[in-house]
This record gives structure tokens, sequence and C-alpha cells, in this order.
């Protein structure tokens, strides 16, 4: 498709996620009372969409526990400021082999469960959007594979669909949204379809704005799409989203700087995309606009 600039964006923040960060950043929320506190601080500075992931309390490591994240879904549909919610449900498909030589028996500290289990904080919290990892990969480095075989994909693609809650469709390069669209030709999920391109992450599509371009092209007209890169190139790529016609992913997940050597907080970063949208002469769009645009159910 011809891309042109989006001229209506919402924002969504990423408040902490999953990677070894907390401990080279405190700005990066652990608690459930710091994590919704982060979202509702992107909130006030112009973020629509909360993207959500949570970690033990005590350690910063990440965490499936249900009730941290109830704890975090109370607190921020308790405060003073609406934000969309937007919860993970990537997690249970870590698959960490042994070694080389020894692969089996897996590494403890694997975490592989079914379906069902990888949903359930989902059916328990009911956001309004969730995240479907779509498709396999070798993340970063290491014996790790995130792991989302096609069957569990259109499994909870459906329990998404069933359930009223609008997926987000994460991709990490070009042959996970040949996939997507292949989950939406099957009906499993409907319109309208959302999809994140999740680009620079070892070992998806890189961050170059040539492997970007394929990738933006490659989203159907009709699909609302977001993307984002970690790292040093993360606050350069709300400029190359909207000119390609797409919405903005910024946040604690992806970037821990606002400036070199300048630790962020989540609501700074969300000012400086901001910043940056309006500069471009597009304008933020809020929860509400978002809610409609993507006809989400508000619990």
């Amino acid at each position: 498709m011809p891309l042109s600039i989006n001229r209506e964006v919402f924002i969504t923040c990423a408040v902490t996620g999953v990677g070894d960060t907390a401990g080279k950043s405190r700005n990066v929320p652990r608690s459930p009372k710091e994590i919704a506190a982060a979202a509702v601080e992107a909130a006030k500075a112009g973020a629509a969409v909360a993207h959500i992931h949570v970690r033990d309390p005590e350690t910063g490591a990440p965490s499936r526990r249900n009730d941290l994240y109830k704890e975090v879904t109370d607190r921020v549909r308790q405060a003073d400021i609406d934000i969309v919610l937007n919860i993970t449900a990537g997690m249970g498909g870590d698959l960490i082999f042994g070694s080389v030589e020894q692969p089996f028996p897996l590494a403890s500290t694997s975490d592989v469960v079914g379906a069902s289990e990888r949903f359930s904080h989902i059916v328990e919290c009911a956001p309004e959007i969730c995240t479907l990892d779509c498709g396999t990969m070798n993340f970063d480095v290491g014996d790790y594979i995130m792991t989302n075989t096609p069957s569990t994909l259109r499994a909870l693609a459906k329990m998404m669909t069933d359930f009223g809650v609008r997926p987000e469709i994460e991709v990490f390069d070009t042959g996970q949204l040949w996939f997507a669209k292949q989950l939406v030709q099957e009906g499993l999920i409907e319109d309208p379809v959302l999809v994140q391109l999740c680009m620079g992450c070892p070992w998806g599509s890189p961050n170059d704005l040539d492997h970007f371009l394929v990738m933006a092209k490659s989203v159907p007209s009709n699909w609302t799409f977001s993307a984002f890169t970690i790292g040093r190139d993360a606050m350069a790529y709300p400029a190359a989203a909207v000119l390609a016609g797409g919405n903005v992913r910024v946040g604690l997940e992806d970037n821990l700087y606002a400036a070199k050597g300048q630790f962020a907080t989540n609501g700074q970063l969300v000012e400086k995309a901001v910043n940056i949208v309006e500069n471009m002469g597009a304008r933020i769009i809020g929860p509400e606009e978002v809610r409609r645009k993507l006809k989400l159910t508000k619990r």
C-alpha cells in the first residue's frame, strides 16, 4: 500500500516489560503500585494506551502471577485519569535449552504453559486490549527461544475474540505478519485489526528504514498499526511511524534513556513523543477516541 502521514495519532506507553532492565535503572517500575503509577504518569503525559507486564516486586524478575496483574489493573482503574489497558498475553512461552551439546533437560528457567493458563489473567482482569506475539523466534542471545506455535496462536486468538478483548498482534518480522493475515483470513481475529511492528529486537527485523518500510507497506490498508524500536534509536521511531501512517509506542520496556547518560521516566518519554508528533503537524488522540477507532469494550 502507499504510505501517507497519520494526522491523528495515539501513543502507547510500554511501562516496564520483562527484560533485564530493572537492575539498570531504578525508574523501571517493579511493584504493582509502581507499575500502576507509571501507567497513570504516562496517561497524564499524553499516552492513550498503557501496555502492562508485571514483575516480582522483590527481585524485579518477570512474572505471570494473576494477583499482580489484578492489583495493577485495579489501581489504574481507580486512578483519576483515563487510559486504555493493554495487558500482555505473551508470557508462558519461554523455552530455554540446557546447552549446545545437551539441550535436554530444559533449563529450570524455562516457562512453557498451555494456552488457557497463558490467558487466565486476561479473563480475570478483562482489559480492553491484550497482546498476541504472532510467531516463534530466537530472542536475543544464548539458548532462549520465544515459542508461539501456529496451534497455540490460533487457540489464543480465538480466546481473545470470544472473550471480547482486542488482540494487539505483535510482529517481529515479515513471516509473523504473514501469519497474522492468515489468522484474520480464518476469522480468528476480527475487524478492526490492530498490529504492533516490533523493530530492532534481536533476532527479528532490523530497525533500519528499509526493513521498516517493508513491514509498514505489508500492513493491509484497513488495519491500524503502531511501531517502535528498542535502544538508542527508540526516540527516532515516533517520527518514522507517523510518516508511514502509523501510531507510536515508547516506554521503559523499550528504552531507558531520555538523552545520552540521562535515565528517563515513562512520562518523560511520552512527553518527548508528544512533542515530536505535534511538531510534525499531527494531533494526539486520547483514550475515548482510541476506543471508538478500535471498537474497544471498556470494563
